[in-house]
């Protein structure tokens, strides 16, 4: 899906349209678009230069971090956008990032791929951890049942065998310890 800039020629234009789920859907994303998206933004046009300011607005399925169910995120997220074209791009290969180059990009012939709009805005709205709910207790680390649905039978202490061979030492030493302990105590003579 591409937004030809050439037929927006006044200075502020809108846009507005829903796009079918399975229309910027892509195999690769660690989401699903599960409702019809809904993208509207207000077009600035200064000469070559186009900022995008709106929202965009869909259900995304993700895999819960914990348990790997799958869950629903409503997005409803704000944006403003500026695009440059592709020449105005610095050919200096050092300089300092200024705040308004993180929302600036680029566009080529004169087409904007609202695709990658869409993309950008969905992977910037998931959270860093995605969760069920906040008391979800995830998986049994050596069953893999589910603890959300039923606790399993499965033993809820944990040895560390790497410590093993240490805690071994230092009980023995606490042996010895004791029954030297034991053989200096000599009972007082009468």
């Amino acid at each position: 899906m591409l937004l030809d800039l050439t037929r927006y020629r006044q200075r502020l234009d809108r846009f507005a349209r829903t796009f079918q789920a399975p229309d910027v859907s892509d195999e690769s994303d660690h989401y699903r678009v599960v409702s019809p998206v809904e993208l509207a933004f207000e077009i600035h046009k200064d000469k070559d230069r186009f900022r995008l300011v709106g929202t965009v607005k869909a259900d995304l399925e993700l895999s819960c971090s914990r348990c790997l169910d799958a869950y629903r995120v409503e997005v409803n997220t704000p944006f403003d956008l500026r695009y440059l074209p592709v020449s105005a791009m610095s050919a200096e290969s050092e300089r300092e990032v200024a705040d308004e180059d993180f929302d600036t990009s680029y566009y080529r012939e004169d087409q904007i791929d609202l695709n990658e709009l869409l993309r950008e805005q969905f992977y910037l709205s998931l959270p860093m951890k995605p969760l069920c709910r906040d008391d979800c207790r995830g998986l049994c680390p050596q069953c893999g049942a589910n603890l959300n649905l039923a606790a399993c039978a499965c033993s809820s202490t944990w040895e560390e065998s790497r410590l093993a061979a240490l805690e071994a030492l230092a009980g023995d030493r606490s042996d010895r310890s004791n029954r030297s302990d034991r053989s200096n105590q000599r009972t007082p003579e009468r």
